[in-house]
């Protein structure tokens, strides 16, 4: 949310998410206000390297170009400073001198020449061969040129690139000399005099501007490079385009108001798989581990002190090794142990329903889909008044019609999931089947104990938070507004309480907080509903297979508005690039002229062959891929890099298991006879460069193994000072067999086997050494090779 942007006015507000200059993101614009909630969350892997993350407050305007009040700009760098938490940022004037991003390829010479006399002088050769990444000039590609300055206090020798048309990757590739120092028989008359202690304050300065042709240039990013740094060698690196100096400089930086902004970043460097083979095999073999509390697995998450930072990587390493049941079925083993009565099974947050719940999020995302998607939509979209909270009634509402209207989408959603259990994944009802045999083995003569140990998760922790939350499980593109999201709520009790296995007895309903959900819920006791609850929670928590139905209606996984290039299906038209509205659904890749419209081209799931990045050089346009199919390459520009990547994945997740994938692509497009790639003439010919996705996977989940096992090794570098204490402590008890005395440093810990424990705890600290060892060799080696001239 933001505060005090425009004081004593009210506005309508729209905050954006960008990647350097690169817009990724866009909230709903919140009308008539001046302090703004927007209370919407963006998850996204960031595709490309980047210098800053920024934050644009836009005041929304009909007639006119949107107007941007300020910004908060954080450099990638200090990204670690604010994750994890909520801050308050000011928000800083937008100085046009400030808005930079790109880099440029640079090669610095001083020369030594001799001349015709034998005295000698100095040259500078200035070689700028490129420039990367630089920024859309309203929604294209600029036309960029360099200027190359050498500055001292009494000189500034400027020389100037030529034009480079529509591309933000501008190869200049030439070179310009510079007179340092003069030989002491020069004599023609100059306008400045240059002494050899001059050097140490000559700089060579790079400014990249667009070209305006009939308007004014717009300032792109300049470098700074002092002279006595080269000295007389030869200097090579990339520059990371800076803002000027005086850029985004103001006093009135208080009067912009500021922005609450919750990040969480992290950023793993990944080493090459065997590097992992170690510590990978010992978190897999935690579940064969006696007692369970001694495995790496549980280890990790008693030394996080949050842990959702242990508990995300591990199921999903898990996951990825098909380890995930019997883990859980260990963890959940030790937490029925400490539970004293049936009611209260698997309602904490313990290791066992943390490891449950993110389960449910990583594997039931489609499931959700196909299930909840279509009835959230007709509530978001075409709601109906529902609030039955007598006290929150507005005047002239009807307490009756809304008690109506909430039943309706009540049954509808309960409809929806008890008819679901089709489609829930083999992975979660296994999960399901394991916990309902352990719950009923702990309290055997507690006939509902089998049935709450399964509702507990699939509609308080699954069902009933995506139905309040639908933005969160990617169900709706915004969080909604707030007459909605108190009808979602009410939905979501209502959910919680119908897929409780015995909570709807008379007794039970006494026990409602609200006397209006008291009312509410009379109207629902009937068998049926019990009946329905029992039949679902028994198929969910079954281990047989099901067939899914052939009748089943496709499901909706992806849409928006991107551009495609004609495909020259006919001989008449220019092939240019126009805007169209594109569909993804689990049967058919479609395209159409807008929203809601008749689709003017459709792809069957079946017939894609590859989806694969296109070289920005093939029609200088940006952040573009292509999807090859039985005719002609479909070429698509998404809208930002992010957009292009969740595409692409999402096109390859659905086509993984086509069984006529290819292998092989081009990188190019095939234009005026020849693909301009690998230069071969035949448009059907074979691909010069291997698919990045050509071997078949899961199509439900896509997780980097070694990725989660570098994060877990990060978080057990962290807490290696608890490793180590909780592996004297194992020592100790080891040794001394008699009752604690008093409280020590790891009487939070579970110990029940100390030198089984001990064993573990030994086996994690010596891997994490020698991983450190091997992180410390590939920073020394990285930062020996890699010369990032400003970075």
């Amino acid at each position: 949310d933001a505060k005090q942007l425009v004081p004593n006015k009210m506005r309508d507000f729209f905050c954006t998410i960008n990647l350097d200059q690169e817009e990724v993101f866009r909230t709903q614009v919140v009308e008539k206000s001046s302090s703004p909630y927007f209370g919407e969350e963006f998850y996204f892997e960031i595709p490309r390297t980047f210098q800053w993350l920024s934050f644009y407050i836009y005041d929304k305007s009909v007639l006119q170009k949107d107007l941007r009040i300020g910004k908060v700009a954080i450099k990638k760098e200090d990204l670690c400073n604010y994750t994890g938490k909520e801050n308050w940022f000011m928000l800083q004037p937008v100085d046009s001198n400030s808005e930079v991003q790109g880099k440029v390829h640079l090669e610095l010479k001083l020369n030594e020449l001799i001349t015709d006399n034998g005295s000698v002088c100095q040259q500078l050769v200035v070689h700028i061969k490129e420039c990367h990444g630089l920024p859309l000039i309203n929604g294209q590609n600029c036309d960029p040129y360099a200027t190359v300055s050498l500055v001292g206090p009494s000189r500034n020798d400027q020389k100037k690139t030529k034009v480079k048309k529509k591309t933000s990757n501008p190869q200049f590739n030439e070179t310009f000399y510079f007179e340092v120092t003069r030989s002491s028989s020069y004599t023609k008359k100059s306008q400045f005099q240059v002494e050899e202690e001059d050097i140490e304050k000559l700089e060579v300065r790079v400014d990249l501007w667009n070209n305006g042709n009939l308007v004014q240039d717009i300032f792109l990013g300049e470098i700074k490079v002092p002279v006595k740094v080269l000295r007389n060698d030869s200097f090579q690196a990339w520059y990371l385009l800076q803002p000027r100096e005086n850029g985004n400089k103001s006093s009135k930086t208080d009067d912009l108001g500021s922005l609450r902004l919750n990040i969480c970043y992290t950023e793993d460097c990944v080493l090459p798989s065997e590097y992992y083979v170690s510590l990978r095999n010992l978190l897999l073999k935690s579940s064969d581990v006696q007692p369970i509390s001694a495995s790496a697995a549980y280890i990790l998450c008693e030394v996080c002190r949050d842990k959702y930072d242990a508990v995300l990587p591990l199921v999903r390493l898990l996951l990825h090794h098909h380890k995930l049941v019997p883990f859980v079925a260990a963890v959940a083993e030790l937490d029925l142990k400490d539970t004293q009565e049936a009611n209260t099974v698997f309602r904490g947050n313990s290791l066992a329903t943390r490891c449950v719940d993110e389960m449910m999020k990583i594997v039931g995302k489609h499931y959700l889909k196909v299930t909840l998607k279509a009835v959230i939509d007709e509530i978001c979209e075409s709601p109906k008044p529902c609030e039955i909270d007598p006290i929150k009634l507005r005047e002239g509402d009807n307490a009756e019609i809304n008690m109506e209207n909430l039943r309706y989408y009540v049954d509808k959603v309960f409809r929806e999931i008890v008819r679901s259990s089709i489609s829930c994944p083999t992975l979660m009802c296994d999960v399901f089947y394991s916990l309902r045999h352990l719950a009923a083995k702990r309290f055997p003569n507690d006939p509902h104990v089998q049935y709450s140990a399964v509702s507990s998760f699939v509609f308080l922790r699954f069902f009933a938070v995506a139905v309040v939350s639908p933005h969160t499980f990617h169900l709706r593109p915004h969080h909604p507004d707030a007459q909605t999201s108190r009808t979602l709520t009410l939905i979501s009790k209502a959910i919680q309480t119908l897929g409780s296995w015995g909570s709807l007895t008379k007794s039970k309903l006494s026990s409602f907080k609200e006397t209006f959900m008291c009312e509410f819920f009379k109207t629902f006791q009937e068998d049926k509903f019990t009946e329905s609850v029992k039949k679902f929670l028994d198929d969910v928590s079954s281990t047989e297979s099901k067939e899914p139905s052939g009748l089943s209606e496709p499901v909706h996984l992806k849409e928006g508005e991107m551009y495609k290039r004609a495909q020259g299906r006919t001989r008449i038209g220019k092939k240019n690039f126009k805007k169209r509205w594109f569909c993804l659904t689990s049967r058919e890749f479609t395209y159409h002229k807008q929203q809601d419209k008749e689709p003017i081209f459709t792809i069957p799931i079946k017939n894609i062959l590859a989806v694969e990045k296109l070289d920005e050089s093939s029609f200088n346009k940006k952040n573009m891929f292509q999807v090859l199919h039985g005719e002609k390459p479909l070429y698509i520009q998404a809208n930002n890099c992010v957009e292009a990547s969740e595409w692409i994945e999402a096109l390859c997740r659905v086509t993984r298991c086509n069984q006529k994938r290819l292998n092989f692509y081009h990188p190019s497009a095939f234009l005026n006879g020849s693909w301009l790639c690998c230069k071969a003439t035949i448009e059907n010919t074979v691909g010069c460069a291997r698919c990045t996705a050509d071997v078949p996977a899961d199509t439900q989940i896509e997780i980097d193994g070694d990725r989660e096992t570098e994060r877990i090794y990060s978080l057990f570098t962290i807490n290696m000072s608890k490793l180590q204490k909780l592996e004297e402590a194992c020592g100790s008890i080891a040794v001394y067999q008699g009752p604690r005395k008093e409280p020590d440093d790891y009487s939070n810990f579970t110990i029940e086997d100390s030198v089984a424990t001990f064993h573990t705890l030994k086996q994690i600290i010596d891997i994490v050494e020698k991983l450190n060892e091997s992180h410390e060799k590939y920073q020394k080696k990285r930062s020996s090779s890699a010369k990032y001239g400003s970075e």
